[in-house]
């Protein structure tokens, strides 16, 4: 489908099943309609084979329909000039050279999403491309970060966006620089060791610039044509746009574009836009508004990539909390590798933000923490910012703690015990871009980040990666953070404090199980008691209070501890320890 060049010229296809006649106009012929017309295939589709055009030409496709006449940009374009500009033949070669990246185990995976227009952008007047998100790559590879989520990132009206109003489906936004800029970018991450995953939007499309848009002439209702619902099933939060799951046309377009991202541009996952939206109308669980179609078709797309290329990973934000998401298609669900997850996020965060600390719910905190789908921990992905919770009316979690004070102890201290909650947890850990540094206000796609602060906060970059170090386990004694089994065993919610052990061996012990301590209050404790897994030396990993993070913390005395025989909190062992305010520790044992 689309423009297909070859060594003597280009193949157009097109499906436009209510046309009279099509015609493909371009550079190459001065954009005469009569030039070249197209022959009617089966089934509503048209080709042409046009000798002499190479990748580079502009085009379009001339649609007669009774007696409206129009252009429309080709749905399978490749490369646009811009939204509202034309299609250009694609060269599809790109030299990958020596590329034979390994997806990092999903158990493994710390991912980093981030917006291209403001990542990396080089002032306030002008947006971040592919390229310059790929400058910063040797930064993120240092923090630790093994996959980058991008943002939706297909061509868009204007230059600035979010990327949620996708106008080509299948063309790389030319102000991020199209492409081959994408490839690149793709290739030197790799090449640094970090996946690539994208954001992509099927539960609706547009609204602006979208040829889409009744593209053959036929429509009903007012409705869009044959891309789209023409009935009440159209209705979405963003317009009457939503693609028809039911075409069969339609469906293949979908699927066609899913894997184009995974193969041809060598992605190595996909996260698909609010889902929610594709399997019911409204987004809710109520079956007199399903759309069994979209939810099919979703399966039919996890189904071929878990056939055809099972290492790569694709992650549904549905936000409802169903398990079905990401059970396996055998198993009758929708065959989804991991999902956002809304009961870790929305716990967490209350509690981090509450302003008194008898507000804060411990036992939302360990049922959060212990939250699971399909008895896998890794079915998630867990955070307290991303893109959604930093704007829409919502600030950065620093500034939702202190609005007046975002960069003062209590927000910084309480900022950063959420992050160590993220990368400790069970699930998919996610960071968004420039957490690791305190970046303060609000998302939106005009301000972009102050790179600066990635030395004025040096030490809380330090913080972060010192926690992703021991998430990934690159020392050797906590690769419990990696593994299957969690157990909260201490949740004190008069002083606010929360204890969980993770391990991945069946049996657990020293390098395995860690232990996490977590507190919640503005109050010290010279000797806390907690029960312990095992017997032995448990040392200090990480404590969150240490000054060489931030000048402000105040460095107290949490060393490690011996454990002690006799019951407590379960175990047949226990220790004390030193907890500042505020603060994370996390212990394993010595061997």
């Amino acid at each position: 489908m689309g423009a297909v060049p070859h060594a003597t010229g280009t193949t157009f296809r097109v499906w436009a099943p209510h046309a009279d006649a099509v015609s493909i106009i371009g550079t190459f012929n001065e954009w005469n309609a009569t030039q070249h017309p197209l022959q009617h295939e089966a089934d509503g589709y048209w080709a042409l084979d046009v000798p002499g055009v190479q990748p580079g030409a502009e085009y379009k496709y001339h649609i007669t329909n009774g007696e409206q006449e129009f252009d429309r940009n080709d749905p399978y374009a490749r490369q646009v000039t811009n939204s509202a500009g034309s299609s250009v033949v694609h060269n599809p070669h790109f030299d990958w050279g020596d590329d034979h990246f390994q997806m990092p185990a999903w158990n493994e995976l710390v991912i980093y999403e981030l917006h291209v227009g403001t990542f990396n952008a080089p002032d306030a007047d002008a947006v971040g491309t592919f390229l310059s998100v790929a400058e910063k790559l040797p930064y993120l590879r240092d923090l630790g970060i093994n996959c980058i989520e991008l943002l939706p990132a297909t061509e868009f009206p204007g230059s600035r966006s979010w990327g949620y109003n996708p106008a080509c489906p299948f063309a790389l936004e030319s102000d991020y620089g199209g492409p081959v800029a994408f490839k690149k970018m793709v290739k030197q991450a790799h090449q640094h060791g970090i996946a690539v995953v994208l954001d992509v939007v099927y539960n609706h499309f547009g609204p602006g610039d979208l040829d889409l848009w009744q593209f053959d002439g036929w429509q009903e209702n007012d409705g869009g044509g044959i891309y789209f619902y023409n009935d009440w099933r159209a209705e979405t939060p963003w317009g009457d746009n939503r693609p028809d799951f039911s075409r069969p046309e339609v469906r293949q377009y979908i699927r066609d574009n899913a894997l184009m991202w995974l193969q041809d541009y060598r992605v190595d996952g996909l996260r698909a836009d609010a889902i929610a939206f594709i399997r019911n109308v409204h987004g809710e669980e109520h079956p007199d508004h399903d759309l069994p179609e979209g939810w099919g078709l979703m399966r039919w797309i996890n189904e071929e990539i878990d056939q055809t290329m099972p290492w790569k990973i694709t992650i549904a934000e549905d936000m409802r909390g169903n398990p079905g998401i990401t059970a396996s298609v055998a198993n009758g669900g929708q065959g989804f590798d991991s999902q956002w997850d809304s009961s870790f996020v929305y716990p967490v965060v209350e509690a981090l933000t509450a302003y008194h600390d008898a507000d804060r719910n411990m036992q939302a905190v360990a049922d959060a923490i212990s939250e699971s789908y399909n008895d896998d921990a890794f079915r998630r992905v867990i955070y307290t910012e991303s893109h959604d919770e930093v704007a829409n009316g919502k600030s950065r979690v620093a500034e939702e703690i202190m609005p007046d004070d975002a960069d003062g102890y209590f927000s910084k201290k309480r900022t950063v015990l959420g992050a160590a909650l993220v990368l400790t947890a069970p699930g998919i850990p996610m960071l968004f871009q420039g957490q690791e540094f305190l970046a303060l206000g609000e998302f939106n796609d005009a301000e972009p980040l102050v790179w600066a602060d990635v030395e004025t906060r040096a030490g809380l970059v330090h913080l972060y990666r010192d926690l992703i170090g021991l998430r990934r386990n690159f020392h050797g004694h906590t690769r419990g953070l990696g593994g299957q089994h969690t157990h909260v065993f201490h949740v004190n919610d008069d002083t606010k404090l929360v204890a969980f052990a993770r391990w991945a061996d069946a049996d657990g012990g020293p390098g395995n199980t860690t232990v996490v301590l977590a507190n919640f209050a503005n109050q010290a404790h010279e000797a806390y008691r907690i029960g312990l897994p095992g017997p032995g030396h448990w040392r200090v990993r990480f404590n969150s209070d240490w000054r060489g993070y931030d000048g402000d913390f105040g460095d107290f005395d949490s060393f490690g501890m011996d454990a002690t025989a006799g019951d407590c909190d379960g175990y047949a062992w226990h220790g004390s320890i030193g907890l500042a305010p505020y603060a994370v520790l996390i212990l394993s044992q010595d061997g």
